[in-house]
């Protein structure tokens, strides 16, 4: 029960419905339709501009109830993030489903798409978030162009976060909503993307479609340059592997402190390098002054692998 209808001691509905807040089930599909049909035509414009992929969306349908309810019930395997769009909607939100972020983010660090088989379930690691953002700007701009908000404001999206580690907004109101939801695809790969949207605010819109087919200008910088750049800048704890010699099962059951153990190598002592169980470099022990160090020998994966490994 709302605030509201506790103070007037009405139906939550029946008020809804008196203040402008819950429409009829007709009026409601018809204007999610409305913004399927939006997303639907210049959603893959906008991704084919800055990204060069040719991206598939289409609209599902829609589903209406409390807000808390909606986005419950869009399940865990999906990045979420609180949005607000001045003189339109000071509260709606974003969703996405994870399988999508990362095979985006696989086609934009060079895998075919054709190649890309469907990721397990698994939340979005941080270089991911960062790519989310991304995208739930892109899905702001196209909300943007087809709404009728005076004032020419763009959206506010806060940053995305895994649906375990959603943060409802301060004084978040359980109002009626709408969420529509529509499919996103690359590839064999199909996601599902989705606007959690009071119904006051729906009910007050007016969708119309952009006139030009290429409203969204071309990134100053690639997508994927700008996932690459956020990957070789992110700090990598790396983890060194020594081979030591064989011992029976009776000597290690016996071994206490003190004991010593040799490398298995006599000469130079060969070191395997890993980062988040990828091997990427053989090295060689050595030392400088009172420090312990290792050479880089060979390398055991391209640049392109390692990227590819640690962006998840």
């Amino acid at each position: 029960m709302t605030e509201a209808s506790a103070k007037y001691g009405m139906n939550p509905a029946l008020l809804a419905k008196l203040t402008g807040g819950l429409g009829d089930q007709r009026s409601i599909a018809k204007l999610c339709a409305e913004f399927g049909q939006l997303y639907a035509e210049f959603l893959p414009d906008v991704f084919k501009s800055e990204t060069g992929l040719n991206v598939k969306v289409g609209y599902t349908g829609c589903e209406t109830g409390l807000m808390t309810d909606l986005i419950a019930d869009l399940g865990d395997d999906i990045v979420i993030a609180n949005a607000s769009l001045r003189n339109w909607c000071p509260h709606y939100v974003l969703t996405c489903g994870n399988n999508f972020i990362i095979t985006l983010m696989e086609n934009l660090l060079g895998a075919s798409p054709d190649a890309i088989e469907e990721p397990i379930e698994r939340p979005l690691s941080r270089i991911e978030l960062d790519l989310a953002t991304m995208v739930f700007d892109k899905i702001g701009s196209v909300l943007r162009s087809g709404v009728n908000a005076p004032g020419s404001f763009e959206a506010t999206i806060q940053r995305p976060r895994n649906a375990e580690d959603r943060v409802s907004p301060a004084g978040e109101a359980d109002e009626f909503a709408a969420a529509f939801k529509l499919t996103i695809g690359i590839g064999s790969v199909t996601g599902e993307f989705a606007l959690v949207v009071p119904q006051k605010a729906l009910l007050k819109t007016h969708v119309t479609l952009p006139k030009s087919r290429n409203q969204a200008p071309k990134a100053q910088k690639d997508w994927g340059d700008q996932i690459g750049e956020q990957v070789r800048r992110s700090h990598v704890t790396l983890q060194a592997r020594i081979r030591l010699e064989s011992l029976t099962l009776r000597t290690i059951s016996k071994l206490a402190v003190g004991d010593v153990i040799s490398f298995q190598d006599k000469e130079d002592v060969q070191v395997d390098i890993s980062a988040n169980g990828k091997d990427m470099y053989v090295c060689e022990l050595g030392k400088a002054g009172a420090n312990y160090m290792v050479r880089v020998t060979d390398n055991v994966s391209t640049e392109d692998e390692i990227l590819r490994h640690l962006m998840g």
